[in-house]
């Protein structure tokens, strides 16, 4: 494949990546907010249906892509802007993996107060600021990755 394809698929699957990450936060937490138990659920369970169908095919391509430009270009694992950008990678998904987790379990504790027209537990609410909180430096680190692969040569040359 060549460095133009692999870069573009690299380019377009951040996008992505970003897009659905910061629109599904959006989305989620508005209907939050609203206190609406059918809105919430609604939108817990699209949440929870991108992050399958944008951002976990992302997640994957994003390091595939990656690695095979360095292989083309030769690039060694050890350099600087690179090997930042690999644990700011990781720090995104360390973060990522447990938000999947809570998605789930919010989506399906708003499912069972809107089918019984109920409330939503307190649980819903706790799990709701841990997946706040837990996006705040995974989006952090995405934005710094951004700039990393952007400036890298006028940072390490």
């Amino acid at each position: 494949m060549s460095y133009l394809t692999l870069k573009s698929l690299h380019i377009f699957s951040l996008i992505l990546l970003f897009g659905t990450g910061l629109g599904s936060a959006f989305y989620k937490y508005a209907a939050d907010l609203s206190k609406d138990v059918q809105a919430i659920y609604i939108t817990n369970k699209h949440v929870v249906l991108a992050d399958w169908l944008f951002t976990t095919p992302t997640v994957l391509i994003q390091p595939l892509t990656g690695y095979l430009m360095l292989q083309q270009y030769q690039i060694s694992w050890t350099t600087p802007w690179l090997l930042v950008s690999i644990i700011l990678y990781l720090i995104a998904g360390g973060c990522w993996l447990p938000v999947v987790v809570l998605q789930i379990r919010m989506r399906e504790l708003a499912k069972i107060a809107s089918e019984h027209n109920t409330a939503l537990p307190e649980t819903y609410f706790h799990y709701a600021k841990i997946w706040f909180w837990l996006g705040v430096p995974a989006f952090i680190a995405m934005i710094l990755i951004v700039l990393l692969m952007v400036l890298k040569p006028t940072l390490w040359g």
